[in-house]
């Protein structure tokens, strides 16, 4: 079965990662020397953490198993093991990119998963 693991990007950073065919990460990820991913399970509490407020917010599917042995699984908030990715992104594996609307509450709409 194949599991897709997720990405919150800001909107201009992943454009720029378009127009070069590769994500190196954001700060955060550049920083810790990994992409941080989410499982679907993971994206809401992710997404209110580490993203509230944000505006122009992208949500970038990814098919786990193309990343091979360079994603792992570990573990981070409350001991839950989250997808680190130990190298670039190409964006040609990407499955879909879709907008993350910043709701009148301040919270972020998750589009449908499919």
């Amino acid at each position: 079965m194949r599991e897709t693991i997720y990405k919150i990007v800001p909107r201009q950073l992943w454009r720029a990662a378009e127009e070069h065919g590769v994500f190196e990460g954001a700060p955060v990820d550049l920083t810790d020397g990994y992409i941080h991913f989410s499982t679907a399970g993971q994206l809401a509490e992710t997404a209110a953490k580490h993203f509230a407020g944000q505006d122009d917010l992208l949500l970038v599917a990814v098919d786990a198993e193309t990343l091979g042995d360079d994603l792992k699984y570990e573990p981070s908030r409350g001991g839950d093991l989250f997808p680190h990715l130990y190298a670039t992104l190409r964006t040609g594996a990407v499955l879909w990119v879709k907008p993350m609307p910043l709701g009148s509450d301040g919270r972020h709409s998750l589009p449908d998963l499919a």
